[in-house]
């Protein structure tokens, strides 16, 4: 059940990896004390970052792999694990 359109891989590997370029700016930023503020807002820009990667994962998973399941008749338990993640992914 690890699907995602093909079209999306390249460029949730590239968020990715800017985002992981995004982390370790922060960590430089701490090692170095920069101003807590400015800390602050680029930690805001990587959760919504990834975010954004995580609203695409579920579009992708909802259009595929759970539409698929209520078309099999498997459609309740499904609906019930995407549930379980929004609740997750949203806390």
């Amino acid at each position: 059940m690890h699907e995602y359109r093909e079209r999306d891989k390249e460029k949730l590997l590239g968020r990715l990896k800017r985002i992981e370029g995004q982390v370790r700016g922060i960590s430089r930023m701490v090692e170095e004390d920069k101003y807590c503020v400015d800390i602050l807002i680029q930690i805001a820009a990587v959760r919504a970052a990834l975010n954004k990667v995580g609203l695409v994962l579920l579009e992708d998973h909802t259009r595929g792999c759970v539409a698929r399941a209520v078309q099999n008749a498997d459609g309740d338990a499904a609906i019930d694990e995407l549930m379980d993640v929004l609740m997750r992914f949203i806390r």
